[in-house]
């Protein structure tokens, strides 16, 4: 079973990720994959880092100022998506227990290399939790959403502080 988690930007889909992550380790299995967080200056994003959860390599997904393919504001660094965030995905599928995708979006789908690395793990026997984007008509985002073996979770204030539960018991680890 593959888990997505959606919802509108800044309602908490990353910290929901990570905590079922956290939960899964703390479970002592093996979790790999990628996390993209916000990179602040002054208190404003600017960015976003990448960083393969398994060796602690850190990158640049993205930056205001940055070269590469244009994503709203943000310029996409594809030697570091490539470099590191699709290596992350494709270690993780040699012999992680679980795949985390923090997102696919946009972003990361200027980069087919890293379309095909995802509808890989997709297709693994290895669980893949990710966050994808809500509103987006992106063709792969709209293929990945409607996959038979993909359950969509969607973040709202209202339920955020419970979901990683609900996730945990989809995924049959319920305590």
């Amino acid at each position: 079973m593959n888990i997505l988690i959606t919802g509108t930007p800044g309602v908490g889909k990353t910290t929901v990720l990570n905590r079922v992550k956290d939960e899964i380790e703390s479970r002592g299995y093996d979790v790999g994959g990628i996390y993209s967080p916000e990179i602040k200056e002054n208190g404003e994003r600017i960015g976003f880092a990448i960083k393969d959860l398994n060796t602690g390599r850190n990158g640049i997904l993205s930056r205001v100022n940055g070269n590469g393919p244009r994503v709203g504001k943000y310029k996409v660094n594809l030697k570091d998506l490539e470099e590191i965030g699709i290596s992350a995905v494709e270690k993780a599928l040699t012999g992680a227990d679980f795949i985390i995708i923090d997102e696919i979006a946009p972003m990361e789908l200027k980069s087919p290399k890293f379309s095909r690395v995802v509808e890989k793990a997709l297709d693994s026997e290895i669980s893949v939790l990710a966050v994808i984007h809500k509103r987006s008509n992106h063709p792969f985002i709209l293929k990945v959403k409607n996959r038979d073996d993909v359950v969509v979770f969607e973040v709202k204030r209202e339920n955020r502080g419970v979901l990683d539960r609900e996730i945990l018991e989809a995924l049959e680890m319920d305590s």
